[in-house]
């Protein structure tokens, strides 16, 4: 009787194992997608190009979603070419979703490739095709072989000949978030960061900031257009059609942040202001302002940065004027340069000017960077 037992429970014991086994055996096999992929979206006859709206939507993308019966993530691939056959092509962009924007100025990078452009004297023309298509395959791996590719769209682009002559319209940026003076209101007198003043795509800000997030609004008192991160990529709600991710502050500390808004790249790297001084009072002064030579306009220094100092309604008329601090010449800020931006150099004798107006005025004293910002459109 023993011995049947022992049997019994050996064949069970079998039986148990050979069923596991043959669950962990389950194999999905890939298939493609019998409907394919195209775009759904409805395209303009014709795409207006000119540098004032260079980082402004062209067009979203919008493609159907696929399903290549396995369990993976499919990742979206839009190209972009100027020949109809891609026999090469630009990546213009990945994703997850099934939609993506691009800019003016990505059209504007390919018109170009296509021999276009906007010079009246050139015998290039200043219209033409561009071309698109979108790419499906699973995983995250562009070699993959599963994958789906649509036909092939063309876009007819304008370069207007007079494009050269139009001035751009300068943007500015304000940090909110946690992380930052403001907090998350987005009318917060929020601080600007400093556009460069040679490559006016080019932003930075040098300072302190909070353990926590951080996002950045062209407007204040608006929450958007916002720029932030997708998947660690400078992105923007204009582009992703939905609010982007924050940018993520692990420790408190000095951190400069630079941004190209062309080229949508970022980086945000530590800054040593061990040894910097800390100064009292930083003023305007000069023959542009109120108080001519002689008296200095006190600019409040900001509770969350002693680094960061602004005037609100500051009006500046003909002539010059930079940065002293304590009311004294020993530590002063100049250039000789004219703009709404700059970097003003510690000790330097020259002087900025600017256009008359009123304007809201930002400085910070690790950098020498200011920036005028007109009070009545905040550009």
């Amino acid at each position: 009787m023993k011995k049947l037992s022992i049997l019994f429970l050996t064949f069970a014991a079998f039986v148990g194992l050979n069923s596991c086994s043959s669950d962990d055996d389950v194999v999905f096999i890939a298939q493609p997608d019998m409907e394919g992929i195209d775009f759904v979206n409805d395209f303009s006859q014709e795409y207006i190009l000119t540098n004032a709206t260079r980082n402004n939507v062209a067009e979203r993308f919008v493609w159907n979603a696929v399903d290549f019966e396995v369990p993976t993530n499919i990742t979206y691939e839009l190209q972009g070419s100027t020949d109809p056959d891609f026999e090469s092509f630009d990546v213009i962009g990945t994703t997850s979703n099934n939609n993506l924007a691009i800019t003016v100025n990505q059209l504007m990078s390919l018109a170009e490739d296509a021999g276009l452009d906007n010079d009246p004297a050139s015998e290039a023309p200043n219209m033409g095709q561009v071309y698109f298509r979108v790419k499906a395959y699973a995983g995250s791996g562009g070699g993959n072989e599963l994958s789906e590719t649509s036909e092939v769209r063309g876009l007819t682009v304008i370069l207007p000949e007079d494009a050269p002559d139009e001035e751009e319209p300068l943007k500015n940026f304000f940090l909110v978030g946690d992380a930052t003076a403001a907090g998350w209101s987005e009318n917060n007198n929020n601080t600007p960061l400093f556009r460069d003043a040679d490559n006016p795509n080019v932003y930075t800000y040098t300072g302190y900031f909070g353990a926590g997030e951080f996002k950045l609004l062209e407007e204040r008192g608006a929450w958007q257009p916002q720029w932030g991160l997708d998947n660690g990529s400078l992105s923007s709600s204009d582009i992703l059609g939905e609010d982007p991710g924050s940018f993520e502050v692990s420790t408190a500390g000095y951190y400069t942040l630079t941004m190209d808004i062309d080229e949508m790249t970022y980086s945000f790297d530590p800054f040593n202001e061990s040894g910097e001084a800390t100064y009292s009072t930083i003023g305007v002064i000069g023959d542009a302002t109120s108080g001519g030579w002689d008296d200095d306009t006190d600019m409040t220094q900001s509770e969350f940065d002693p680094h960061v100092w602004y005037v609100q309604d500051f009006e500046l008329g003909t002539g010059e004027f930079k940065f002293r601090a304590d009311d004294d010449w020993t530590d002063n800020w100049g250039v000789g340069q004219e703009g709404l931006s700059g970097i003003a150099n510690y000790g330097s004798p020259d002087n900025m000017t600017a256009p008359e107006g009123i304007y809201e005025i930002w400085f910070n004293d690790l950098t020498g960077r200011y920036i005028l910002i007109p009070v009545d459109s905040e550009e």
